[in-house]
């Protein structure tokens, strides 16, 4: 994936970890909009080798160890394929 469509992902994951990831409740405060998006680029590439448990795993260890909270498991999973259907949206051009 290059260019213009690697760009409309990355785009895209920030929105999933910011308005349906969010593990410490910080969507509904605009000032707070960039508050995952240090974490985009490394979802990324756990989105481009399309390794659902990795994105999981790697969501899991960010709630922990970067935010000191639990780790949500079932919640990672699922924003993991949520990100993996974004991603095969964005290859075939779907919005």
């Amino acid at each position: 994936m290059k260019g213009k469509k690697l760009g409309e992902l990355e785009k895209r994951i920030d929105e999933v970890l910011y308005y349906v990831w969010d593990p410490i409740g910080v969507s509904d405060t605009p000032e707070a909009r960039g508050e995952y998006s240090s974490y985009t680029r490394t979802i990324l590439n756990y989105v481009l080798e399309e390794d659902l448990k990795n994105i999981a795993y790697h969501l899991g260890k960010l709630e922990t160890s970067s935010m000191g909270i639990t780790s949500n498991e079932s919640k990672n999973l699922e924003i993991a394929e949520l990100l993996m259907r974004f991603k095969f949206a964005v290859e075939e051009d779907l919005k």
